[in-house]
């Protein structure tokens, strides 16, 4: 129903212009026939005037030469005739007609007297220079006829007066700046009535590929097109173009207040870890792209649409979207992601960074087709300089990961023996770097960098930088392991290291280290692993058996119990000193710890069990034994199983706990050349 009264209204309006032309067309067609009966009224006149000079020759040939000039004259004065008849017709129609309610009718108008206005002053100088023509050969020939001179000058005067219409009609207070005025608040009345902030909130939830929806309804478009048009004719669109970025960008303000950009005007120090602000940075990407593809793209093409029309469409349209979005804001979005790249250099910083060049490569070819324009060269100027700053400082960290890591080799290692978190850190941060988030971004950033120094780049330039980082944290567990006196807790922690190395299996680092490097990590495991338990609990082991062999099977051979005291005295002091030593060591991997505590169950409290029994009747017959039996078989089975418990705390809740959260932060500091503990 709508679109049947919008087609009848169109109908009207055309039948309304086609009208007007018809009414105008038949005055200038009266005006045409009282102009032919004038100059039949001339040529009836000129008879006589013939007569009256014809007793002088040379009066006689000075007249006729005028008669050439006056017919040379008739035909643009004619023509001044016709059209200014129908100029006053069309400046009433305009001051009656109202554009908001007949906008295309009001525009015909405009147009017509445009071009009436134009023709007059085009034949009224014509017939001026016919004129001037005829009274400089007047006056050359020394015509001493007063009147006619007098009645040529009046003529001059007349059609000068006319040429001026159009002048006048275009300064202040004419009819026609009227009418262009009252069109370009029109414009500015229909933008305002119609443009409504988008819902950013509404567009992030989407799942769908986004598709810009227009930014104003169809017919409205073509309303603002009309105008544009006609006043772009009359080079009147400097005013228009104002208002248009005034209400497009008060309107994007409006959208962006959906979300908050209060983080775009923080001060960033140089010397902030990026930690501080890295969820503004995954605001800034979400948010970034938000208004790229749902504020800045939807102007583009409503600029581009409404300025289709105009002499210079292409210049006028990318000249106010570039204002559009420079007022609302897109500059600030480069700057911020300048203030990250001046944060203090760490490892998650290349993350950040990684995240910002993704945001900005995914948004790379909306990037070169919104501000490919002369007008955007301060915007493209500085996104090229916020690349650039990205990439170097990605590149620059990324080189730098190997000698971070050997920097930390002078710290000591963890006093309860478990993998130092610098260990985990790298490898989970190597995992990472060899994602399928990241590898493919960094792999670009590296190739970018290299052709900016003009070297070549090849596939193992970055495969073979982390695999020297590796390396590096080999030669640090080396020098870590020599720094535990007790070398029983030296084992321990190699054991756990390379525990945690085998565990790469089926990881990113891990394949890139190949099947042999993890092979030899799992033989090393259980070489210190065994070294561990002969050097510790298999000592302890050895009490009970002092002899080195089993234990004794018949009463012939029971000690006497001088004896027995001995040996559970030295078993309780061994066993008390052992559990104490290694109550605060930790074996992260929870496999490892199992199979280590069942070996040891397995080797100790078997023979501790036996021992008791084979003593059982001596215990009966000498109470005074019975206190030097401390733990019962059962017991020392379950303090057995408690070793090497992970302390659970409100920093580390898992052995991967770092990784996320708070614990993060504290994960990097040790990549840090300041800090010294592992």
């Amino acid at each position: 129903m709508a679109e049947m009264d919008s087609s009848r209204n169109t109908v009207l309006s055309a039948r309304s212009a086609l009208k007007a032309s018809l009414e105008n067309s038949r005055a200038l067609t009266a005006a045409l026939h009282k102009t032919g009966q004038r100059v039949d009224r001339i040529g009836q006149s000129l008879p006589r005037l013939e007569a009256a000079v014809r007793p002088s020759p040379a009066q006689k040939c000075t007249f006729v030469a005028i008669a050439d000039h006056v017919d040379r004259a008739v035909g643009p004065a004619e023509a001044v005739l016709k059209v200014h008849g129908s100029i006053q017709e069309l400046q009433k129609s305009l001051v009656s007609a109202d554009p908001s309610s007949d906008l295309y009718a009001y525009l015909s108008y405009v147009k017509q007297l445009e071009e009436a206005l134009k023709f007059l002053a085009n034949n009224c100088g014509l017939a001026i220079q016919w004129l001037q023509d005829m009274l400089q050969f007047l006056e050359d020939n020394s015509v001493s006829r007063e009147p006619y001179i007098s009645n040529v000058r009046k003529s001059l005067r007349i059609l000068l007066e006319l040429q001026a219409t159009e002048r006048r009609a275009r300064f202040d207070g004419g009819v026609l700046i009227d009418a262009f005025r009252r069109l370009e608040r029109e414009f500015e009345q229909l933008l305002v009535a119609n443009s409504v902030p988008v819902s950013l909130v509404l567009c992030s939830s989407k799942k769908k590929p986004f598709i810009a929806p227009p930014a104003l309804p169809v017919a409205v478009i073509e309303k603002l097109q009309a105008i544009t048009e006609r006043l772009g004719a009359s080079n009147r669109l400097s005013w228009i173009t104002t208002a248009y970025v005034e209400v497009r960008v008060s309107n994007a303000k409006r959208s962006l207040e959906g979300i908050d950009l209060t983080y775009l005007v923080k001060q960033v120090a140089g010397s902030e870890d990026v930690q501080e602000v890295q969820g503004w940075i995954n605001q800034w990407s979400d948010h970034l792209e938000l208004i790229i593809k749902n504020i800045f793209e939807v102007e583009f093409n409503l600029s581009k649409d409404v300025f289709c029309k105009t002499g210079s469409s292409s210049d006028f349209s990318t000249g106010c979207f570039t204002k559009i979005a420079t007022e609302s804001g897109i500059l600030s979005f480069l700057q911020f992601g300048r203030k990250v790249t001046e944060c203090k250099k760490d490892p998650i910083k290349l993350l950040k960074l990684l995240d910002i060049f993704a945001a900005l490569d995914n948004l790379r070819g909306d990037f070169n087709r919104l501000f490919g324009g002369t007008s955007s060269l301060d915007i493209r100027t500085q996104t090229r300089s916020l690349i650039k700053s990205v990439v170097d400082g990605i590149c620059e960290i990324f080189w730098e990961l190997t000698d971070e890591v050997s920097r930390q080799r002078q710290s000591l290692p963890p006093s309860n023996g478990s993998v130092p978190r610098l260990v985990s850190f790298v490898t989970e941060y190597c995992n990472e770097l060899l994602g399928d988030k990241y590898r493919p971004l960094l792999e670009k950033v590296v190739m970018i960098h290299q052709s900016w120094k003009k070297e070549k780049y090849h596939d193992q330039l970055l495969t073979s930088q982390i695999c020297c980082v590796v390396k590096e944290i080999g030669l640090n567990l080396d020098s870590w392991s020599k720094a535990h006196v007790d070398a029983t807790l030296s084992f321990l922690f190699m054991m756990n290291n390379h525990c945690h190395f085998s565990n790469l299996r089926g990881t990113k680092l891990g394949d890139l280290m190949g099947d042999s490097w993890l092979k030899a990590h799992e033989q090393y495991k259980e070489h210190f692993m065994a070294l561990y338990l002969r050097e510790s609990w298999g000592k302890v082991v050895a009490i009970l058996r002092p002899d080195g062999s089993q234990v004794y099977s018949s009463p012939a051979k029971v000690p006497n119990s001088d004896s027995i005291k001995r040996g559970y005295k030295a078993f309780n002091e061994a066993f008390d000193y052992m559990y104490q030593k290694q109550s605060s060591w930790v074996v992260p991997d929870q496999n490892l710890k199992l199979r280590i505590c069942k070996l040891l169950v397995q080797s100790l409290v078997p023979v501790y069990r036996n021992y008791l029994q084979n003593y059982k009747l001596l215990m009966e017959e000498n109470s005074s034994s019975k206190k030097h039996i401390r733990y019962t078989a059962q017991g020392l089975e379950t303090i057995l199983s408690s070793l090497f418990q992970q302390k659970v705390t409100k920093y580390r809740r898992n052995r991967h706990a770092y990784w996320i959260g708070k614990i993060k932060d504290a994960m990097t500091d040790n990549f840090r050349p300041t800090l010294m503990a592992v």
